[in-house]
């Protein structure tokens, strides 16, 4: 009879740990609620404005209210963007061109951003680089097809508007600092390599195809083991200083060539 007793009671002790670690999860912190709150507003936003029309809106109504002649636009994401910054050497300082570079965009939302960010400024030439977000999945998964097709439709409504198209390579990634940032996933996960070369592979087919300049950025700046120069970066994504100093005359080369 004592081993009658002893089961419902070894049955009750377990249910009792099941029950304990069943329990409902401790309340999030202020700083996980802060990010979640942040998170939530950037995708209002997005939502509100997913191709961010609005950020160049009052600066493109500015430049066309000076009828200041704009010869270049450089259109693309955050590498494009933060060239204006001071402290990477500033964006070609005393030239007719315009930046309108979005951080962490896709050519998708390039593509919507060309009437008002590009063509409206009726420019002699046009500096595409896009792509690394989309590999990224910043704005959701996408194919290398998908990619070059909108590329492709970037290129065409330059070209139909007579604009003369430069076509930029995608930067190299890599996994040198990913130490310095915990929880960090690898760019070169991320951005995995293989899918970055032969995208560029397509580029340069597609710009001589064309007719449309290919502006080989990449090849100035991978290493020896297909990374992007580990002096070149600080995060494995983004040129410093002495990046944009060599992406720089590229990109005046590259334009020179498609003016000639």
């Amino acid at each position: 009879m004592r081993q009658l007793v002893l089961v419902p009671v070894l049955v009750i002790s377990m249910l009792t740990v099941a029950a304990a670690q069943t329990a409902a999860p401790a309340m999030p912190d202020c700083a996980e609620v802060a990010r979640a709150v942040q998170d939530m507003m950037r995708q209002d936003a997005r939502l509100r404005d997913w191709a961010q029309l609005a950020r160049y809106h009052d600066a493109n109504e500015e430049v066309k209210s000076t009828n200041a002649a704009v010869q270049v636009v450089f259109l693309g994401d955050s590498i494009t963007d933060s060239w204006r910054n001071p402290a990477f050497g500033g964006f070609f300082p005393g030239k007719p061109y315009l930046n309108r570079g979005i951080s962490g965009q896709t050519t998708p939302q390039m593509l919507i951003r060309m009437q008002p960010d590009v063509l409206a400024f009726e420019p002699k030439a046009m500096v595409l680089l896009a792509g690394t977000n989309d590999i990224a999945g910043n704005t959701g998964p996408m194919t290398n097809a998908e990619i070059e097709n909108n590329i492709a439709s970037i290129a065409q409504l330059a070209s139909a508007n007579g604009v003369k198209v430069v076509l930029a390579s995608i930067m190299p990634v890599s996994d040198y600092h990913v130490g310095t940032q915990p929880g960090a996933i690898p760019q070169t996960a991320r951005r995995p390599p293989d899918r970055i070369n032969a995208l560029n592979a397509w580029l340069k087919d597609y710009a001589a195809a064309h007719g449309h300049v290919y502006l080989d950025y990449f090849s100035a700046m991978v290493d020896n083991r297909g990374m992007l120069k580990a002096e070149l970066s600080a995060d494995d994504l983004h040129p410093t200083a002495a990046g944009y100093a060599i992406m720089a005359p590229l990109a005046e080369a590259a334009i020179a060539k498609a003016l000639q």
